[in-house]
């Protein structure tokens, strides 16, 4: 069995991916290109830490459309190397790190300088993932005829507030902080 550190040395760079992207490449360069760091001291306490993530995820996920580009600003800021895996490429690593026994994306694996996994965060930020339960509570049941017109109809909606609402950005960015520091950044 491959361990995390394996497939991270097989895998892409984020920027490979993000110019590769045969979905929501757009979508996901605008929120590369308009999200800013916030000025805090985050990045300063990842400098040095000697950590790298391995991202696994498919172009085609809305969530991972913006995610990925923030996790890009954060480690080109850090100086973090950061790969990227495609889940259905392998499902053998997803299936490690099924979240509620699913194979949710994106998911952002992060490995120390000696090869171990120190930690995980996604698919989404708590805030985002209430945003999405809110929406879905007003679905009919999935057995209704209207059930995958209103599926849909959220999927275009969200992939609007994804690729242009900072506040959503912001969540992310946060609740990856938080767990860096929860995992990684101990004095």
């Amino acid at each position: 069995m491959k361990t995390e550190e394996q497939y991270f040395q097989e895998g892409i760079t984020l920027q490979q991916y993000m110019s590769q992207m045969s979905k929501l490449q757009e979508e996901s360069f605008n929120v590369y290109e308009n999200f800013q760091l916030p000025n805090d001291s985050l990045v300063e306490e990842l400098k040095g830490q000697s950590l790298h993530f391995l991202i696994i995820t498919e172009d085609w996920c809305g969530d991972a459309m913006m995610i990925n580009p923030i996790i890009r600003h954060l480690a080109e800021a850090a100086d973090i190397e950061a790969r990227v895996v495609m889940r259905d490429d392998d499902p053998n690593l997803i299936d490690r790190h099924l979240t509620n026994g699913g194979r949710a994306i994106p998911i952002v694996l992060i490995i120390n300088d000696e090869g171990v996994l120190v930690g995980k965060w996604g698919p989404r930020a708590p805030e985002v993932q209430q945003l999405v339960d809110d929406y879905r509570d007003s679905f009919p049941p999935k057995d209704d005829p209207n059930f995958e017109t209103k599926q849909k109809e959220m999927i275009k909606i969200l992939t609007k507030r994804y690729s242009e609402d900072s506040t959503l950005w912001n969540y992310v960015y946060d609740s990856i902080k938080v767990t860096l520091h929860n995992i990684s950044i101990k004095k």
